[in-house]
């Protein structure tokens, strides 16, 4: 957001400099930028008055000029404007000014005449784009003051030197206007804030119905009025407008459409306006659109519409997006003679979809988004209306066309200073969190001395909850004056045994996974649709970026698997001899059920590559490979308390071998295996790349309600054998172990894979399973357990055919 710091002075007094106010804003939550002077570059630019014009005596278009800058002899100039006369007061550049693109003013001769400096227009300043002729200038500025000759352009004509850049968070919707700014420090310094003045006359006969007004939905159009104005003449603002719209980066056009921006930065409130000839029918209607609907904007595009789009309508016709852009068929054009002027508020998540899809972001749908202020609808349109009049000679007419289909409420907010002070862990008084809240212009009910009932102003959309009071009480009272001691927290059993926090969760995984020697890599959401392709993942569901940042990050992902990648052939370009990384973060795909068209499901994933051990330390030299991987994984479902679960080769565009990992109710729960060496060789590895991927979400759901439970220690000792199984090599481990499971025995704890012999040139592997045999209230002897170890092997020998 700009903020003009000598508009914002016509609001309140404020008599500091702008890098203090910029200091106090920041303070406030509102962070400074920089300071902006938007016209430095013609800051010596000087008033001077011509005093003689003669033509040029060896040019057909030149004119030899004399000018007086308030100096001790006129200057001469030579210019070449058709405009130039003599007594015009002009923006001069004298010799030694620099203008806009670096230009220094230099003595010169034009064709033998001699021209100490240029009277310039506004394009040569950097003002407009108007190259017709030079700028001339009144006599008296904005303030009735008459200018004086030598005076420094910027000054005489009081330009906004000093604009604030200040970013604003997307709760603030408050502050995206001058009046906001200026209630905000008026109301933390204490100081008054002056509305502007205008006068509305209204003439001719009542037209508060001559367009009436049918609002479909009210919770998408809470309110809408609009007034007309006859016998307008389309034409520049003046230059007072101009120039301050200028250096808040608005884009001039006409006199209406200027006084609609200038509302728009000074109270915030969105206006359009309509040409009133163009509106078939006479009559306004607020609805959605239908899916296919069309509509041709402003900028000449047209635009293809879904269902739940906000339209504005005539009686036969959409003529605007509704709190986005208006239609190209209504548009104010020279032509225009009466107005219809479009004030109203509209639902900040209806704006924010259609301006988001149809990537048509304008200064309008900004403050939509966010939330008007429905309390200052009425003064905005009053006001532009005055102003439109007043520049544009137009007639009021009186009444306003109003539909309120659901007037607004102030919202009633419980605030408890006990509370305030167990918080923010300081003492406070009634009397500051009082004059705080009302310094914020709410309301309040003390008649609870313990707990206030706060309703809260219309343009304080984020104050929803007591936590919202709270903070902006700490605010006030100023964040370094909160102390370096922090609160305790106390910890009740009222807390006990209630679900865990999506972020606490996620937050024990990354410590887990931290803990187990793995580094976090984190990555932008935004890849390439050619990383995509690459990887072989489908084009179905992707969501794609309008207006990326760059050519390779113009998707959001749909899985993790590319930015991890990457971080692999980063790690490898700058000589690592291994990789271990995890990442947890969202994968995007298109999902029209959503408010917002795209689901977002949460993975967790992890990459292995190289050295198996660090080189610190005296290790053999082995690289990492799928038993480390696979092992990473089934510590990860013993972590959150999960069976293993069951493991089954599939097919997958990238991994081969690739293994689905599926839970006991058949749901899915990721993929493990090799990057294809053909792809793992893009990424310069040039040994196996290993990954797997989890559904974090789901997995999440699954150990909800898991829970440790002590489990009394064993008092005697186990007795341990080891069996080998001679097996094909199409043999999986798991069907041994799911056929020693199957053996009947009161004795075995558990059953284990120590070690995976292969014979070259053989087609059997031998599979050696350690076997723990233990009785919780004697000390077992070796007949027995040996016993119970025949069971087992003639068991499975039985089950699968294998040799011991």
């Amino acid at each position: 957001m700009l903020l003009s710091f000598n508009w914002l002075k016509e609001f309140v007094p404020y008599t500091g400099t702008a890098e203090e106010l910029g200091e106090m804003l920041t303070m406030l939550g509102l962070e400074l930028e920089e300071v902006v002077h938007p016209f430095e570059g013609i800051s010596g630019l000087v008033v001077g008055r011509v005093l003689t014009c003669e033509d040029h005596p060896d040019s057909d278009h030149l004119h030899v000029c004399t000018v007086d800058v308030g100096a001790d002899e006129p200057l001469p100039i030579v210019c070449g404007a058709p405009n130039v006369a003599a007594g015009q007061l002009v923006p001069v550049a004298p010799v030694g000014a620099t203008l806009p693109g670096g230009l220094v003013m230099k003595k010169a001769k034009l064709r033998g005449v001699p021209s100490h400096g240029m009277i310039c227009s506004e394009r040569e300043m950097g003002l407009t784009d108007d190259h017709s002729g030079i700028l001339v200038l009144p006599e008296v500025n904005k303030s009735g003051r008459k200018v004086e000759l030598g005076e420094r352009f910027i000054d005489a004509y009081e330009l906004d030197q000093e604009v604030l850049d200040i970013s604003i968070t997307p709760n603030r919707a408050d502050c995206l206007s001058v009046y906001g700014f200026a209630r905000l420090i008026g109301g933390y310094l204490g100081l008054p804030v002056t509305m502007p003045s205008f006068d509305l006359k209204e003439e001719g006969e009542d037209m508060s119905h001559a367009v009436p007004v049918d609002v479909k939905d009210s919770d998408f159009c809470p309110s809408y009025t609009g007034r007309i104005l006859k016998g307008a003449k389309v034409g520049p603002s003046p230059a007072w407008m101009r120039y301050r719209l200028n250096a808040v980066g608005v884009r001039a056009i006409s006199n209406l459409v200027d006084v609609t921006n200038y509302i728009l930065m000074e109270l915030g409130q969105p206006l359009h306006a309509f040409d009133h000839n163009k509106l078939a029918g006479n009559r306004i209607v607020v609805r959605t659109a239908e899916d296919g609907e069309k509509i041709t904007t402003l900028d000449g595009q047209e635009r293809l519409l879904k269902a739940g789009d906000g339209l504005i309508c005539d009686g036969e016709k959409p003529v605007a997006l509704a709190g986005v852009m208006g239609g190209l068929e209504t548009e104010i054009t020279g032509e225009s003679e009466s107005v219809f002027l479009e004030c109203a508020v509209f639902r900040p998540a209806s704006i924010r979809m259609t301006a988001r899809r149809l990537a048509l972001g304008s200064e309008s749908s900004y403050r939509y988004e966010r939330g008007v202020d429905p309390t200052g609808m009425a003064f905005a349109l009053d006001r532009a209306a005055a102003l439109m009049a007043e520049l544009s000679g137009a007639s009021v007419c009186r009444g306003v066309c109003a539909c309120t289909p659901k007037p607004f409420v102030s919202p009633v907010v419980r605030f408890r200073r006990s509370r305030a002070e167990a918080v923010l862990g300081i003492e406070l008084t009634d009397d500051f969190c009082a004059w705080t809240l009302e310094a914020l212009g709410c309301k309040l009910d003390r008649s609870d001395e313990a707990d206030w009932k706060v309703s809260t102003p219309g343009w304080r959309y984020d104050l929803v909850r007591e936590a919202d009071l709270i903070e902006e009480v700490a605010i006030f009272k100023g964040v370094d004056n909160l102390g370096e001691t922090l609160p305790a927290i106390p910890q009740t059993l009222d807390t006990f045994g209630q679900p865990e926090s999506r972020h606490s969760f996620m937050m024990r995984v990354k410590h887990w996974a931290a803990g187990l020697g793995l580094n976090e890599a984190v990555n932008f959401s935004f890849v390439g649709n050619k990383d995509l392709d690459f990887l072989g993942l489908p084009a179905e569901g992707r969501v794609n970026i309008m207006n990326p940042l760059t050519a390779e990050q113009d998707v959001l992902r749909t899985e993790l698997a590319p930015g991890l990648f990457q971080n692999v052939r980063q790690n490898i370009a700058q000589g690592a001899n291994g990789v271990r990384l995890f990442e947890i973060a969202e994968a995007f795909t298109q999902d029209a059920s959503s408010d917002t068209t795209v689901k977002e499901v949460r993975h967790l994933a992890f990459v292995l590559y190289g050295s198996r051990y660090d080189t610190a330390w005296a290790h053999a030299d082995e690289d990492m490979d799928y038993v480390d991987l696979k092992g990473i994984v089934e510590k990860f479902f013993g972590f959150l308390h999960l069976p293993v679960p069951a493991f089954a080769m599939t097919e997958h565009p990238y991994l081969a071998p690739a293994v689905q990992m599926t839970l006991p109710d058949g749901s899915v729960a990721g993929v493990i295996g090799r990057l294809k060496p053909a792809m793992a060789d893009a990424y310069l590895a040039r040994k196996a790349v290993w990954y797997a991927d989890l559904d974090l979400d789901l997995l999440r759901e699954a150990s909800q309600g898991k829970y440790t439970h002590f489990q009394q220690l064993p008092t005697f000792p186990a007795v341990r054998r080891d069996i080998t199984f001679i097996a094909p090599k199409s043999l999986h481990v798991e069907a041994v172990l799911a056929a020693v499971k199957g053996v009947k025995t009161s004795l075995l704890e558990s059953a284990e894979l120590i070690d995976v012999y292969e014979p070259k040139g053989g087609e059997e592997r031998n599979i050696t399973c350690r076997f723990t045999f233990r009785k919780a209230d004697r000390t077992l002897q070796d007949g027995e357990v040996d016993k119970e170890r025949e069971k087992i092997a003639s068991g499975v020998v039985k089950a699968l055919g294998v040799r011991i």
